[in-house]
């Protein structure tokens, strides 16, 4: 039970909501936004919802309302990440999740530091579960969304949201779906401290 197969089974069609949270960019400099649109069209998925909120709990909730109420199951927040204490979709964000997705912000400052080195620990990007959907909350940098979406929110949603369903299925017991140590075929455990990445 690889995790290939696992895609297999992922639903095919999802419907993304795209919300920009920014003080300064209208939708004509919503670079960002554009290209969530593009990727998830490219895909083959589908955009259920988009709008452009200020940098505002209150706003970027409304936007995750109204984004659940037009069918969306998977949700990007871009935007509004940082230190600064206009940044505050942090803040929105994880108060509602319910189960927050920690390897997301992980892998994503991981990622993201290969790219910008140690300014990475300054990004607050968060993931996690909401009613059945998941929210992806990622810096408003074209680069950054760019990245989140190629290494992991495209990859993975439709996963994260099978999973999901299977909760909402009436639960069939325990998945364990970390199979018994597929590829590491005839290597005899050679390399079993080899999985500490730098930190």
């Amino acid at each position: 039970m690889g995790h290939e197969e696992h895609r297999q089974e992922a639903p095919r069609r999802v419907a993304y909501a795209i919300i920009t949270a920014s003080d300064t960019r209208g939708e004509a400099e919503d670079e960002s936004g554009r290209f969530l649109h593009k990727a998830v069209d490219a895909a083959g998925h589908v955009v259920a919802f988009y709008r452009l909120v200020k940098d505002e709990p209150a706003a970027i909730r409304t936007a995750l309302a109204d984004a659940a109420e037009a069918g969306a199951e998977a949700l990007v927040v871009n935007g509004g990440t940082g230190l600064a204490h206009r940044d505050r979709t942090f803040e929105a964000v994880d108060g509602l999740l319910e189960k927050r997705i920690d390897g997301f912000g992980e892998l994503f400052r991981m990622l993201s530091y290969g790219e910008i080195g140690s300014a990475a620990m300054m990004s607050r990007a968060v993931a996690g579960t909401w009613g059945g959907r998941v929210i992806f909350s990622v810096p408003g940098s074209t680069a950054a969304v760019r990245l989140a979406w190629e290494k992991l929110i495209g990859p993975e949603a439709p996963h994260v949201l099978r999973e999901l369903r299977k909760d909402a299925g009436g639960g069939h017991g325990h998945h364990h779906h970390h199979g018994g140590g597929h590829g590491h075929g005839g290597h005899g455990g050679s390399h079993d401290g080899g999985h500490h990445e730098h930190g």
